[in-house]
């Protein structure tokens, strides 16, 4: 189950100096691919886009899949996800979360990131001036609405829009989901950054659970985070199941890289991090594989 790593040109420069670690702190030695199946779900759905929002009939390379680990209470676990090399963190401030921090603790946490790595804050129908509030505290962060928040309260939250948000929608687990209307949701709420695909479950958040990504529609005219019960094992799969049908695909993971076991919550276990963020680099990989391969030279098994 091995995927044998790129090879590329050789060049001087391509040499680390004697004893140097790699970018992520490793000891330098050369870079491992990750092993990882490969997934019926490579096949594009019909009439989808490329990942770039282009018609169909092959793959954009351009467009990586961003990464956010969510749910992070301690600082060594939000050091872990930056040497795993993703591109947002998420800090919960709903107060009924397991994974909830308050907004000076997010302060706390976010001051460890490097630049270009997001601070994101999610809140769940809490009055408009406490989200501003919280937003002073973090200057560059992002915020992600994960209740029942309208339009309007977006705007409001966000002073007319002048932060970037990101806007849950919650769809319904089994064959229920191919009854809601995302397209419409989407244009509801255009002024949000990204819409974020979790399950709808009791509560708020989607409580480790998958919903049902064949049933997405074909082309939705936005940029997309897939959430919902996502883990190193199905992440492959769902990005080649999503990604052809938005303009660009990030991913959002919390409980799939925690601790094992009860009440670990907001507890993440670095070795799951560094296989989630691998097996959505090797997802990528099969994209990049299937640039120039249109779906009518895809195999039909």
């Amino acid at each position: 189950m091995m995927n044998n790593a790129p090879t590329l040109a050789t060049s001087s420069a391509a040499l680390p100096p004697e004893g140097a670690q790699s970018a992520l702190g490793r000891p330098s030695g050369g870079l491992v691919a990750p092993t990882l199946a490969t997934s019926s779900a490579v096949l594009p759905p019909e009439g989808a886009q490329s990942a770039l929002g282009r018609p169909s009939g092959g793959f954009s390379a351009l467009a990586r899949t961003r990464i956010k680990i969510c749910g992070l209470t301690r600082e060594q676990d939000v050091d872990a996800a930056v040497a795993a090399g993703v591109d947002a963190i998420g800090f919960v401030l709903y107060p009924r979360s397991l994974r909830c921090v308050t907004p000076e603790r997010a302060r706390e946490l976010s001051r460890r990131l490097p630049p270009f790595v997001t601070p994101v804050l999610l809140v769940v129908n809490q009055p408009a001036q406490q989200t501003i509030d919280a937003c002073t505290l973090i200057p560059n962060a992002v915020v992600q609405f994960h209740g029942d928040e309208s339009p309007e309260d977006c705007l409001q939250a966000t002073r007319g829009g002048a932060r970037p948000y990101l806007r849950a929608a919650r769809i319904p687990l089994g064959e229920a989901g191919g009854g809601f209307d995302l397209v419409k949701y989407v244009h509801e709420y255009s002024n949000a950054q990204a819409i974020l695909l979790d399950a709808h479950v009791d509560g708020y958040g989607g409580a480790g659970k998958v919903f049902n990504w064949s049933l997405l529609p074909a082309n939705v005219n936005a940029h997309l985070v897939l959430s919902g019960g996502l883990t190193a094992a199905n992440v492959l799969g769902g990005i080649l199941q999503v990604r052809p049908r938005c303009l660009s695909l990030a991913v959002d993971v919390s409980s799939g890289v925690e601790v094992s076991g009860p009440g670990n919550q907001g507890l993440k276990d670095p070795e799951k991090i560094n296989q989630f963020v691998a097996a959505v680099r090797a997802a990528d990989k099969q994209l990049e594989e299937l640039v120039h391969v249109t779906p009518r030279e895809l195999p039909t098994t």
